[in-house]
């Protein structure tokens, strides 16, 4: 029976069906309520149209385009759709997955892949990529030969392990027998301009064979339009055109005396139409300081109205500065490009010795470098040494469902002292020093499908998220309170003083009075003689922990990637090992049960 055919009156849904439509619905702004009636309309009517007339089916000895990426901040899984979103154009067929839900052990039944990754941190796959790398780096991973691979990086060369994780990939793939067809490619992160035209050239070298082995029986089949429907497309508002919102609030939430200065940011989204859920990032493009502009523009005896060249548009020198050019984090290739544009001695021999080069860069900002080396360079020149400024992404600390046309940020501002000079990170300093209310900023948003909470409302979680990592646990119970969800939330919260550091303190104690949050553990690390952190309130908690993951828990972690997420994975370890009395391989294997069955979800950075 067709939609259309459906009698009046007639519910073809079950009851259960129905209370759950009816609880989504009422938890849904009207654009997005217009979004899912045009989305299912679409998806209706594609149904249809296939039984009317089935796609075409692929031979059986044909295989597919297999793109797997790794993502760690959504610049992979963004390139990696580009990728099949040109392969399907030239009508070829196409399996694109993310590593985080691919089955290793089918790794042998592919022949055309292709792997889109980041690297982060010293060198490490990203979260989600950790399986997939570890099985191929093993001994159970079968031989490759007759595959072949095309590999993309996308890195950070400010780090020193700079795109590892794919040329690691690349190695690997080689090893098992596997060719490489297509130059590996490693960029920085100032990718956008590039990675055009390496998805061209790869499509170019693997269209042949996989037409060949297909013949006119594999035809991919385009999604019909649905005239009336809203298509389920890309968001209008994204990284390369995000949405000039305005900043409606900056409070800072820290004590006077506090070491930190954190500050709560409300901004509005009215008229955008973007949608997020708990455990989504928002992508924030920062200016930088006008005043250290003019500083180094001086300095550099610069004409800041000077026209200059950038992305093939021209800009005012100055504008492009404060905009839209990295001047904060500084890296190997600025520090090789201004010293050839300004003949510099000193840095051109620093450049020779790479880990000198990254201890000189470690402890200084682009900002430092150009007023210890100050010199005459071209406008353009300078230009042409810098990369192109990159949005950094912050934890959403807000549930759409509960402040609509809102999104609001945990940020913790970056500053210290150094070379006689105050310094402040590019994006905190920018939101929480030189912003107010009434301020525009350019935002997008940034999905995060491996940080959600579980479908079913009833489900316990625990959360665990010291300082400004407790941003996405803010939107968890924000969230959980208007679905009125009956599943049992525990937090554990850790930041340095009591009175001055605890983060959203007046409404957790509201949400631990309400009943919402059934278990509040601090930890306030400096209140005591001895250092106390989230990791120690995990064992001293293990029981009743463990007891709590028997019974069916989520487990999440946010924050800091290089010490609090792998303490809380050893504590979390240790719990399993005493509480479930097995031992350390038995204990990994639970926990890489629970991340496979996406109970164990970390957001870390």
């Amino acid at each position: 029976m067709m939609m259309g055919q459906i009698p009046q009156g007639f519910n073809p849904l079950s009851t259960e069906q129905s209370q759950a439509l009816a609880q989504l619905a009422g938890s849904m702004t009207p654009v997005q309520q217009a979004w899912i009636s045009g989305y299912l309309a679409a998806t209706a009517q594609a149904g249809a149209d296939a039984v009317a007339a089935p796609a075409a089916v692929p031979a059986a000895d044909s295989a597919p385009l297999t793109i797997l990426y790794g993502s760690q901040t959504g610049n992979a899984k963004h390139v990696a759709n580009d990728l099949a979103e040109g392969a399907k154009a030239r009508g070829l067929d196409v399996k694109l997955v993310n590593m985080a839900d691919y089955k290793p052990n089918q790794l042998k039944n592919e022949k055309f892949v292709t792997i889109v990754t980041a690297t982060y941190g010293e060198g490490e796959p990203p979260e989600g990529a950790e399986k997939f790398y570890d099985f191929v780096a093993s001994k159970k991973a079968p031989k490759l030969d007759g595959v072949q691979v095309a590999v993309l990086g996308l890195g950070d060369s400010s780090y020193e392990f700079f795109n590892k994780t794919a040329t690691d990939f690349a190695e690997r793939f080689q090893a098992l027998g596997a060719k490489v067809v297509v130059d590996t490619a490693l960029f920085d992160v100032d990718y956008d301009d590039h990675t055009g035209g390496w998805i061209e050239g790869a499509l170019d070298v693997f269209e042949p064979e996989l037409k060949a082995q297909a013949g006119s029986a594999n035809v991919v089949q385009m999604p019909l339009a649905v005239p009336g429907a809203v298509p389920a497309v890309a968001p209008q508002w994204t990284k390369k055109n995000p949405f000039e919102a305005e900043i409606t609030e900056v409070q800072k939430i820290t004590g006077r005396d506090s070491a930190k200065d954190v500050r709560h940011i409300e901004i509005s989204l009215e008229g955008s139409g973007l949608t997020y859920q708990p455990g989504d990032s928002l992508g924030v493009y920062f200016q930088n300081d006008a005043a250290e502009v003019d500083d180094i523009l001086k300095r550099l005896d610069l004409d800041g109205s000077s026209e200059v060249m950038l992305s093939g548009q021209t800009r005012n020198l100055r504008q492009a500065l404060i905009e839209e050019l990295e001047l904060t984090q500084s890296y190997p290739g600025f520090v090789a490009a201004f010293a050839e544009a300004t003949a510099n001695t000193t840095l051109l021999t620093l450049v020779e010795d790479k880990a000198a080069l990254r201890d000189y860069i470690a402890e200084r900002q682009i900002y430092d470098i150009i007023r210890e080396h100050a010199a005459p360079i071209a406008p353009q020149a300078l230009v042409d040494a810098l990369r192109k400024m990159q949005p950094r992404l912050y934890s959403i600390a807000s549930s759409q469902a509960e402040v609509e046309d809102e999104v609001h940020l945990t940020v913790g501002v970056v500053e210290w002292d150094a070379f006689e000079q105050a310094h402040l990170g590019g994006a905190s300093g920018h939101l929480a020093r030189r912003s107010g209310a009434g301020d525009a900023l350019r935002v997008f948003v940034e999905s995060n499908d491996s940080f959600r909470l579980p479908a079913n409302p009833d489900t316990p979680v625990i959360m665990v998220g010291p300082g400004t990592g407790i941003a996405p646990f803010r939107a968890f119970l924000q969230e959980r309170d208007t679905q009125e969800a009956d599943g049992k939330n525990w937090l554990i919260f850790g930041n340095p003083h009591f009175t001055q550091d605890f983060l959203y303190q007046v409404e957790l104690q509201s949400y631990l009075k309400s009943g919402l949050l059934s278990r509040l553990d601090v930890a306030f690390s400096r209140d005591q003689a001895e250092k106390v952190y989230v990791q120690h309130r995990i064992l001293e908690q293990g029981a009743e922990l463990y007891k709590w993951l028997q019974e069916g828990a989520h487990f999440y972690v946010c924050g800091d990637a290089n010490h609090m997420a792998k303490d809380v994975h050893a504590a979390l370890l240790e719990v399993v090992k005493t509480h479930g009395g097995v031992e350390d391989d038995a204990a990994e294997a639970y926990l890489s049960k629970l991340r496979d069955d996406k109970r164990y979800q970390r957001d870390v950075y």
